[in-house]
Order: structure tokens, then C-alpha cells, then sequence
């Protein structure tokens, strides 16, 4: 059967050639004679994955040394609790409010200390980031926590606040891999796997060493705490394995293909495209603030909701998969992660105008 163009915010498509080379080894992985699935964690053969994996990944975004990587479970949503659980000294923090996930992080945080708003979107639905040039931090804000890209809603921090020292705590689970970034400049960055790296299941956590501390709120469970993790090199117990397998595939794919920077180059291409689309269309329109419209994540919407409702449901007899936007939004959202291939968007667009031409003619 011939494959769709899967436009899902998450799970999302996977490179096919990583699909095919974990088909090759489904029943047996190199000469081990046993499946990924199958084999014990604490195997030579799985050390040896996991850490190429982490290898790869270090090499992919130039992390340096004085910061550690883990692969842990539970998603980003669970880094909503270790974030603060494992950071919170004085038991503050600072958040740039841009949507629902920054809503879920602050709503966790909140039940071990104090949260502040210093900038948010919601007045106009989040359809923009909020200026970071007149920022104000709490004096005892222990870190700031943003939502580098926003799934719902389609929105990107296309630069960073300057905290003033204060540390940076970034959810990248939609962007990471996708664009260049600088690991430096944040003290913890996390990531669930399933848009840009691998399967559901698995989340990365990239932590400078001096964060990796005892000082954790007291009744902490071990498994939220990041030391232990550390510790025992992401295998306190049994690991996400197949998952973490997987992300190491990508790895070596991106890497084979041109890296960060070419990805980059290609996701621009496929965003350009689609934008600029949007932007001569007389029926359909972007949802979002032009200068901080998402690379992954693309929200648009006709006027009426029964034709957005038909454009999705003759977009999938196409094979143009996933397009409804979020419940909570409607329209429709078209991601492109890294693995999304530029005909794919080209079909979209291509289906988008025939739809436009049969329903304005």
C-alpha cells in the first residue's frame, strides 16, 4: 500500500529510511540473533546503541561537555514536575506564557511554588510571542521556562530572552533538530521524542552538570530526580529501548544527510512554500502572527467551519492525513517536521488550490 503524506502534530512521520533499516533488523539486530525488543538493557549490544545514540546526538547539536544527556520516559509532560522538583531553590519561577503547554508546565509547577507570568499571548488567542525586550525577572525566580515552539497553536521564539544570567529551561519537543540552536545558552532543555526524533515513549533531557544536584524538593521521587539519572547513565531501570534505538537511527540519518544546518535549510524551503501559499490564497489564511510563525507546525483555516471540515475530509482521500486542527483551535494544522519531505507539502499545496479554485469559482 502506498504510503500518505502524514501531516500529524505527534506521533509524527518518521524518515523512511529509518523505517526500512529498523524493518531489516526487526528480527535481528546485527549479529545478536534477537530483536531490539528482545534484548536485555543491560546488554553490551544495547550500551553500545545508547550510546552511540547519545554520541550521535552530542555531535548533531555540538553539545559540550559540561552537560549531561538523558533518555527518560513520561514525555515532556512529566519534565513539567522534574523541572521544578529538581530546580526550584527558592521555590520561584518565571514563565513566558504562549499557550497550552506553558499552561500545563505552569498549572505542575505551581503546586511546589510560586509561578510568574512576566509575558504571555493569551490576549489575542497566542497567535504571537510576546515582545522578550522589555522582559522584567522575578529577583528570586530560581529559572524561566518557555515553549520554544508551540504545536497548537503554530507559533516560534525566533530569538531568545536575555534572563540576565537567570536560568533558561526550554520545552523543544516540536523544534528540536529542526533549526540551529546554541545548547549554551539554557541550563536544561527537554524534549519528548515523538515529532522530531523517534517514537512516543521516549523523552531527551539535556541538563548543564552544575543543575545535577541533591538539592531537590524534599520527597522527591527518585525516579524524578535527575542525579540518579545521570548517575546511572539514563539506566536506574529499564529504559524506553526500541524508542531510544529508534532516536539513534534518526541520528545517524540527519547526520548522513547534511546535519542541523542543511535540515534547517529544507525546513525553510518547506515552510516558504506553504506560507507563501497562505498568503496570496483568497480562501484559505494563516492563523498566526507573521513574524513568529512556526517551521513545524502550520495553522490556517478557511472561513466557515463546514469547509474546513470538507477540506480535511478530501484532504485524507488524497492521502494528505491528520490536517484537523487541534480541538481546541479548529482549522486545520499541517506539520512538517524534519521528516516530512518537501513533495509532501507541494501535494498539500497543490490540493489547496484545486480546493480554493472549486470553491470560488
Amino acid at each position: 500500500m502506498k504510503r500518505v503524506y502524514n501531516f500529524s502534530a505527534g506521533p509524527a512521520v518518521l524518515p523512511e529510511a529509518v523505517l526500512q533499516q529498523a524493518a531489516n533488523e526487526m528480527l535481528s539486530y546485527g549479529n545478536s540473533g534477537m530483536s531490539v525488543m528482545e534484548m536485555s538493557h543491560r546488554s553490551k549490544e544495547f550500551q553500545s546503541i545508547i550510546d552511540q545514540a547519545e554520541a550521535d546526538l552530542r555531535t548533531l547539536l555540538a553539545i559540550p561537555e559540561n552537560y549531561k544527556v538523558l533518555f527518560l520516559q513520561g514525555g515532556a509532560t512529566l519534565q513539567f514536575s522534574m523541572v521544578p522538583l529538581n530546580l526550584f531553590q527558592n521555590k520561584e519561577v518565571d514563565f513566558i506564557h504562549t499557550g497550552a503547554w506553558t499552561e500545563k508546565a505552569m498549572e505542575e509547577a505551581s503546586r511546589y511554588g510560586k509561578v510568574n507570568v512576566i509575558a504571555s499571548s493569551e490576549d489575542r488567542s497566542f497567535t504571537y510571542i510576546p515582545n522578550l525586550d522589555e522582559l522584567s525577572f522575578s529577583k528570586d525566580a530560581d529559572y524561566v521556562h518557555i515553549c520554544q515552539n508551540n504545536t497548537i497553536y503554530g507559533t516560534r521564539f525566533t530569538s531568545l530572552p536575555d534572563t540576565k544570567g537567570k536560568i533558561l529551561v526550554s520545552d523543544m519537543s516540536s523544534n528540536i533538530l529542526s533549526e540551529p540552536i546554541d545548547v549554551e545558552k539554557f541550563g536544561l532543555i527537554f524534549a519528548g521524542a515523538q515529532k522530531n526524533i523517534g517514537p512516543a515513549g521516549t523523552t531527551i533531557v539535556i541538563i548543564r552538570d552544575d543543575l545535577i544536584t541533591k538539592n531537590y524538593l524534599e520527597h522527591t521521587p527518585l525516579m524524578l530526580q535527575y542525579k540518579l539519572h545521570a548517575d546511572k547513565g539514563s539506566m536506574y531501570n529499564t529504559p524506553p529501548t526500541y524508542g531510544i534505538y529508534i532516536c539513534g537511527l534518526v541520528f545517524k540519518h540527519l547526520l548522513a544527510t547534511g546535519g542541523i544546518p542543511a535540515m534547517y535549510e529544507r525546513n525553510l524551503k518547506k515552510a516558504a512554500l506553504l506560507y507563501d501559499y497562505l498568503d496570496s490564497s483568497n480562501l484559505f489564511h494563516g492563523t498566526v502572527q507573521k513574524a513568529d510563525r512556526s517551521l513545524m507546525n502550520v495553522t490556517f483555516k478557511t472561513d466557515s467551519e463546514d469547509l474546513d471540515k470538507q477540506f480535511v475530509t478530501l484532504a485524507k482521500e488524497k492521502g494528505l492525513v491528520n490536517l484537523k486542527g487541534h480541538r481546541s483551535v479548529g482549522g486545520m494544522r499541517a506539520s512538517i517536521y524534519n521528516a516530512m519531505p518537501y513533495e509532501g507539502v507541494m501535494a498539500l499545496v497543490e490540493f489547496m488550490k484545486e480546493f480554493e479554485r472549486e470553491h470560488l469559482s
